[in-house]
């Protein structure tokens, strides 16, 4: 699986954007697919995961009401609606897809990893 991450910019606090990871392959739907971002300086941090058919989502607790995963398997694409953003969002996204597991908050969980989109919000 080879996957393709974009939508990321500059944005000023409050505002919104909509990253789009798109994967290769037939077999999209059997992945579990996750966002994680890392700032300079930072560890790798979890913020969302969807389920193969998209009926299941994960949050960061931190995040949870201003981001929203979510999916389209005919279009073999995940997306991260983000609403409401804070210059403490500001890092490099990264979507990843994962064949199976026991904690998508784990970026250990994950088999394949896109090469991430870089998210700047401004004060």
């Amino acid at each position: 699986v080879q996957l393709q991450a974009s939508g990321g910019g500059l944005v000023q606090a409050g505002g919104s954007l909509r990253l789009s990871c798109a994967a290769s392959g037939r077999t999209f739907s059997t992945y579990f697919m996750g966002w994680f971002r890392q700032a300079p300086g930072k560890e790798r941090e979890f913020v969302a995961a969807i389920s193969g058919r998209g009926g299941s989502t994960i949050y960061a607790d931190s995040l949870k009401g201003r981001f929203t995963i979510s999916r389209d398997n005919a279009k073999n694409t995940v997306y991260l609606q983000m609403n409401s953003l804070t210059p403490e969002d500001t890092a490099v996204y990264h979507c990843a897809a994962a064949r199976g597991g026991l904690n998508y908050r784990a970026y250990t969980s994950y088999d394949y990893w896109g090469q991430g989109t870089q998210v700047t919000v401004s004060s």
